[in-house]
């Protein structure tokens, strides 16, 4: 066995067909595959039949039980040298256990993104209140960036934010966005042209809320006049996990087309004009924009849906926070081919200069190599994280451990 291992403790099996976040476990996971690791991902979740078949690319996968001792011995007798959490959830759950079974391997959390960031935007969304209390999930993912040896950010606001106004040390934060391929030539003369796509496209996992509040924004505020503007154009939705409430915004008569589950993204976006994202709360970076980029798709969003994508360099269409001025942005794009083709010159860029995989992968190959050589004298830095450490430890274990006895005594 390699002396690299790397065990990943997955909240899901990665399905990337379906969202972002699984998208991006794969090329994390590729990452350290070409490093030369050998990486094991471990679920106590169950399987979907969209679930990426992990073996074909070298991983050995690991079906664990919650709150049992028989991770332990998994853990012990994996002996990685890296344990990466998926979302701070996690963390909470196994961290503790890596600590007593694995003390010297190096602890990374992928946050994918601020939970609690997500979660406060939706509540000020709703709230008539301009009190902004620390909320509890804030209060743990945070507890949980602290536990970690390096936690993976996606968002420069998201590093900015811990580090200003939650005073995290840098040390603690890795900024690590999407890790693409470049756009070169080829790809774009396999785009289809203005006059080859047609109609409005939205697309993205139903599980997320933020997804559905912006596919009932779009359905109300949005297309009612925007179709008014453009009698030839439908509004195409797209999505994995499309539920009732969902599928019952179908509605031929207004041209609001729901079709479920895309088969494959980028094929399903390109074959649209715009995209249209009129996100109202939300974190991270949206994978959404990534693919629309990657197919030559201009997009009309939010500033929170723009957030931390283009740095300095103009959007790939427009960011309007008003409805009413979306609407005349999505229209004039739709119609205005030199617009349109601008636009996509604009997202080319982006990918090119903020999201090519060798901008990246190196450096953070670099920054865990290094961490390695400094673990001890980085931990005993984090006082704080390691006070965080020793009272989790505790409490978490003693829990885990009457749950564990709980479940003994069940009667069969």
């Amino acid at each position: 066995m390699s002396d690299k291992r790397m065990l990943i403790i997955g909240m899901v099996w990665p399905e990337p067909t379906s969202s972002a976040a699984g998208t991006r476990m794969i090329q994390l996971v590729t990452l350290f595959i070409d490093e030369g690791y050998a990486v094991f991902f471990a679920s106590a979740a169950s399987k979907s039949e969209f679930s990426f078949n992990l073996t074909e690319i070298g991983i050995t996968e690991l079906p664990i039980t919650l709150n049992d001792a028989s991770f332990d011995r998994l853990t012990a007798e994996i002996n990685p040298s890296i344990v990466l959490f998926d979302r701070f959830m996690i963390e909470e759950q196994y961290g503790w256990r890596i600590t007593e079974t694995c003390p010297d391997a190096l602890k990374i959390l992928d946050t994918e993104d601020l939970h609690f960031l997500r979660r406060d935007r939706q509540h000020a969304l709703n709230s008539t209140s301009n009190s902004k209390p620390l909320s509890d999930t804030a209060k743990r993912e945070i507890a949980s960036i602290l536990r970690c040896d390096m936690s993976l950010i996606i968002s420069e606001y998201e590093i900015q934010l811990l580090q200003d106004q939650y005073r995290i040390d840098a040390t603690l934060l890795y900024y690590l966005p999407f890790l693409e391929n470049k756009i070169n030539q080829e790809h774009i003369s396999a785009w289809r042209s203005f006059e080859d796509r047609t109609g409005f496209v939205f697309i993205g996992n139903f599980l997320h809320e933020p997804n559905w509040h912006t596919t009932q924004f779009i359905k109300t505020k949005i297309w009612p006049e925007l179709r008014r503007k453009h009698p030839d154009a439908g509004m195409h939705i797209y999505g994995a996990y499309t539920s009732q409430k969902v599928t019952q915004l179908h509605n031929p008569k207004e041209r609001f087309y729901v079709h479920g589950r895309a088969g494959h993204a980028q094929e399903t976006i390109q074959q649209h004009r715009v995209l249209l994202a009129p996100i109202q709360f939300g974190a991270g970076v949206k994978g959404k924009f990534i693919d629309a980029m990657q197919t030559g798709t201009p997009s009309v969003t939010t500033d929170i849906g723009a957030e931390s994508m283009s740095g300095k360099l103009p959007w790939p269409g427009a960011i309007e926070n008003e409805p009413q001025r979306f609407i005349e942005s999505a229209a004039k794009l739709y119609k205005d081919k030199a617009s349109w083709m601008q636009a996509q010159q604009n997202g080319i860029r982006i990918i090119n200069e903020r999201y090519d995989s060798e901008l990246f992968s190196k450096a953070f190959i670099a920054a865990v190599n290094i961490l390695f050589a400094q673990l001890v004298t980085h931990r005993n830095q984090n006082f704080l994280g390691q006070i965080l450490k020793m009272n989790t430890l505790n409490s978490s274990k003693y829990m885990a451990l009457w749950i564990e006895e709980k479940n003994k005594n069940k009667t069969p």
